[in-house]
C-alpha cells in the first residue's frame, strides 16, 4: 500500500498569490512556515522552522485568496508533488510542493476587521465546499459571524460539539 499524505499546521509567510488558468480555474500559491521546538542534551531550548510551498485549486484557492493573509494560522492537508522545468539559463530545476486537498482556516487574527481576539476558527473543506451563506444565491457573500463556530479556550473543558470539524 502506498500513501502520500501531508498535514501542516503553520502560519502563512506572505499574502496569497491568486491566479487563473487559461481555462478559468483558480489557483493560489502560499508559503507556510512550521516550527519545531525541542530541548537538546544540554537542556537548551532549540527551534527549527521549515518553509513549505502550497498550491490550492478551484474554490479552495478562491477562499484562500479571500481569507488568508500573512501571519494567519492555517491547516493544510494534501500530498507532495515534485515537478521539474528548464529555467531561462537552460538549467534543469525541480521543486516539491504540497498540493492541497483540504484547507482549514485558523483563528481570526486580532487585527482582522469585525472583532477578533481569540475568536472562532473558520473551516472550509476542499473540493468546492463553502459555508451556507455561500451556497445560496450570493456566491460572493462572506459568512456572517453567527455562522462561524467559536471555541472558548478559557473554559476548563472543550466539548465535542464545540469542535468545528
Amino acid at each position: 500500500m502506498d500513501l502520500n499524505k501531508v498535514i501542516l499546521v503553520g502560519r502563512v509567510t506572505a499574502d496569497p498569490q491568486v491566479r487563473s488558468t487559461p481555462g478559468g480555474q483558480s489557483v493560489t500559491t502560499i508559503g507556510v512556515a512550521t516550527n519545531r521546538t525541542w530541548t537538546d542534551k544540554a537542556g537548551q531550548k532549540q527551534e527549527q522552522t521549515e518553509f513549505h510551498n502550497v498550491v490550492l485549486w478551484g474554490r479552495t484557492a478562491e477562499i484562500a485568496g479571500q481569507y488568508l493573509t500573512k501571519g494567519a494560522m492555517v491547516l493544510i492537508e494534501g500530498r507532495l508533488q515534485t515537478r521539474s522545468w528548464t529555467d531561462k539559463q537552460g538549467q534543469q530545476r525541480k521543486t516539491t510542493e504540497v498540493m492541497a486537498e483540504r484547507m482549514q482556516l485558523g483563528p481570526r487574527a486580532a487585527n482582522v476587521g469585525g472583532g477578533g481576539g481569540q475568536g472562532g476558527g473558520r473551516s472550509f473543506g476542499g473540493g468546492g465546499s463553502a459555508s451556507p451563506a455561500q451556497e445560496g444565491g450570493d456566491k460572493d457573500a462572506a459568512p456572517s459571524l453567527d455562522e462561524i463556530p467559536v471555541i472558548n479556550l478559557e473554559e476548563d473543558e472543550i466539548k465535542p460539539e464545540d469542535i468545528p470539524f
